[in-house]
């Protein structure tokens, strides 16, 4: 099944960010290279793609997991989780429709 993870950052987290970036992309191209990553990225914190110095404010990650806490447990041993770059992460089912 499909799980969304939709992650909130702390204030300010834009250099921890930076810092554990590599090894959050390592484990999202873990999960494409298995097939099961549908989408992933940040939620830029200003209305632009790249938003500078004004970071992010969260990130969202929908992928398959064998059951919901396989996603929490997959969510909570993120590098981002670790850096203190999140504040709050909310797992839940998600069912895609369109496309």
């Amino acid at each position: 099944m499909l799980y969304a993870i939709i992650s909130e950052d702390q204030a300010d987290s834009l250099s921890r960010r930076l810092e554990a970036r590599p090894a959050h992309l390592a484990r999202l191209k873990a999960l494409q290279d298995e097939g099961r990553l549908i989408l992933a990225g940040p939620h830029p914190a200003v209305d632009s793609e790249d938003p500078g110095q004004a970071g992010f404010s969260g990130s969202l990650v929908v992928a398959e997991f064998t059951d919901l806490a396989a996603a929490e447990a997959w969510a909570n041993a993120d590098p981002y989780m670790a850096a203190n770059v999140y504040a709050k992460v909310t797992v839940k089912p998600f069912k895609k429709v369109l496309p």
